[in-house]
């Protein structure tokens, strides 16, 4: 059996068809995928800024000014005069 023009020609849409729609699903797929790397780089972008935040709040709660005034008030210690510093010396190597 032999294929007429026609056959050819519903062939060739056909092919045209297949080829068309895997063409689609693919742009699709990567429309998805580039729909969720922007969410995942604009949530990465604000974890980042959030990790910022938090970083600074911990420096400055950790800073000798806020830890001093917790001491004070909590424990009820004050900061040491001059006269109730003392300087240790440094140890020093033995020469082996």
């Amino acid at each position: 059996m032999t294929l007429k023009g026609r056959h050819w020609v519903m062939a060739w849409l056909l092919l045209f068809l297949a080829v068309a729609t895997l063409v689609q699903v693919r742009q699709v797929a990567s429309l998805r995928t580039a729909d969720r790397l922007r969410e995942l780089r604009q949530a990465r972008t604000t974890l980042e800024s959030r990790r910022a935040d938090l970083e600074r709040q911990i420096r400055r709660a950790s800073s000798r000014e806020v830890l001093g005034r917790k001491v004070e008030r909590d424990l009820g210690l004050r900061p040491a005069t001059g006269a109730e510093l003392r300087l240790l010396p440094a140890p020093r190597p033995s020469g082996r």
